[in-house]
């Protein structure tokens, strides 16, 4: 009997991951609200745009820009009335203070960095983030603007 509520729960957990992934949607630029269109114009200047998508995050709805800046990418995430919410914005890990490469590296354990990212939400840089690499299995792993442990994922 356990087992078979241990299997059931797995079901509904990635059933639930499933739904989660799928609130993501990719649309074409005239899909965009007005004044999101109007903040895409603002943040692309000096870059490609790579692509949009539609994001939906708790019950609330975001539109995201990929784009390309000087060889890096750059993803900016707004509401439907354009106000930038976050931005991911690809770093050198060489270009970091000490203290967040070496709180990265010390999360990354035996792995190798493969990309790190600035988060910044409304304007405030709260985390950087690596993507990780060990063997065949990626991750990802956080540190706060100093290299410190965070509290709670950003």
């Amino acid at each position: 009997m356990h087992r078979g509520l241990l299997v059931l729960g797995c079901l509904v957990a990635l059933a639930a991951d499933l739904s989660a992934s799928a609130q993501e949607k990719r649309i074409s630029k005239s899909e965009l609200p007005e004044a999101v269109q109007k903040r895409v114009e603002e943040q692309s200047r000096n870059a490609t745009v790579r692509g949009f998508s539609k994001e939906i995050e708790g019950g609330k709805t975001y539109y995201e820009v990929e784009l390309s800046v000087s060889g890096h990418s750059k993803d900016v995430l707004m509401d439907p009335s354009g106000v930038v919410v976050e931005v991911e914005e690809e770093v050198a890990l060489s270009s970091l203070p000490l203290t967040v490469s070496e709180g990265l590296q010390k999360k990354a354990g035996s792995g190798k960095i493969v990309k790190v990212e600035s988060l910044t939400k409304h304007g405030i840089l709260v985390a950087y983030e690596a993507q990780v690499r060990t063997g065949n299995t990626h991750s990802e792993v956080q540190v706060g603007p100093k290299g410190e442990t965070l509290a709670h994922a950003e």
